[in-house]
């Protein structure tokens, strides 16, 4: 769902950004109020894991992938705001060091994934928590937030297409929505799969009110597990083209995309250009974009939390 270069006009990519700027900077004034130092490296793993786990494309359908977004995972461990910062990381390390969405369309993507998919999903989640309680209502709440998260996310992405005069909004919201309902599927049940496995193991993850800072063997040991998804699985994920991909190339608008970045990456599509494209440059790759999400997000939670700033 990464909008590339040249999808959106000025207007659109102008008033997304815009968008984007209130909600992030709400969500960074909010964390710098009331984050916990205890909970930073928690922000800073949930980043590793959500940037590994998006390169683990998915097959859908008809020749479609899709790959988990994970606003709602992050919100569910660390709360909304806070995971709006943690897209926010993910995002922009996907956009300057891999290419990976426009930098003119940064704004629009940042408030698809990581506000809407982010404060939507999250209300949905509350609003499920409320009708069934304990850890099925957890596992079910999270399983149908992601996938309205999702499809939500995807709706806003056709309606900036639609206003830029890319494509009609006849058109492309059917397109859109149609199959984001598909991979919205497999985000509510990954979604949940990785909430379930961290209740069993680490419960206190989950719990927001545990007093329990984490230690340096407990970051590293979730650093290790993000790390082991981008060596050692990313380089067999399906390489069919993802929802949005799909969807330009269906309704032929996919020429509009900017061939060349207008910033230069050092690892473009995942790829050290130099060295080919094998599956081992993807998982190092990877690996190195994995442990940036985590510094940048753990940095941005550090500089903001209340209890860290007062110390130095």
């Amino acid at each position: 769902m990464h909008i590339p270069d040249g999808f959106l006009n000025t207007k659109t990519a102008v008033a997304s950004g815009v968008l984007t700027t209130a909600g992030v900077g709400a969500a960074l004034w909010q964390a710098k109020r009331t984050l916990p130092a205890r909970r930073v490296p928690l922000l800073g793993l949930t980043a590793a894991f959500i940037f590994a786990a998006q390169m683990l494309n998915f097959p859908v359908a008809a020749g479609t992938s899709g790959h988990l977004v994970g606003g709602v995972l992050a919100a569910v461990l660390v709360g909304p705001g806070p995971a709006v910062i943690v897209m926010t990381a993910v995002l922009m390390v996907q956009c300057f060091l891999f290419a990976d969405g426009g930098v003119t369309a940064l704004g629009a993507n940042i408030f698809n994934m990581g506000l809407v998919n982010v404060i939507a999903g999250y209300a949905i989640y509350r609003l499920m928590r409320r009708l069934a309680d304990g850890r099925r209502g957890m596992l079910l709440g999270a399983a149908f937030a992601g996938w309205c998260a999702t499809v939500l996310a995807a709706v806003c992405c056709a309606g900036e297409l639609a206003w830029s005069g890319k494509i009609a909004w006849r058109l492309v919201f059917p397109a859109m929505a149609g199959v984001h309902m598909l991979i919205g599927i497999g985000e509510g049940t990954i979604t949940a799969l990785v909430l379930l496995a961290i209740a069993q193991g680490r419960p206190d993850l989950i719990d927001r009110n545990d007093e329990a800072p984490q230690t340096a063997a407990k970051v590293g040991y979730g650093l290790l597990v993000a790390l082991g998804l981008a060596l050692f699985v990313s380089p067999f994920a399906c390489e069919w083209p993802d929802g949005l991909e799909k969807v330009t190339a269906k309704l032929g608008f996919e020429p509009h995309a900017v061939t060349a970045p207008l910033v230069a990456s050092p690892f473009p599509d995942y790829k050290l250009p130099w060295l080919g494209e094998a599956g081992w440059v993807t998982a190092l790759v990877g690996a190195l974009g994995t442990l940036a999400a985590f510094a940048f997000a753990w940095l941005l939670a550090r500089l903001l939390s209340p209890s860290t700033t007062s110390e130095t």
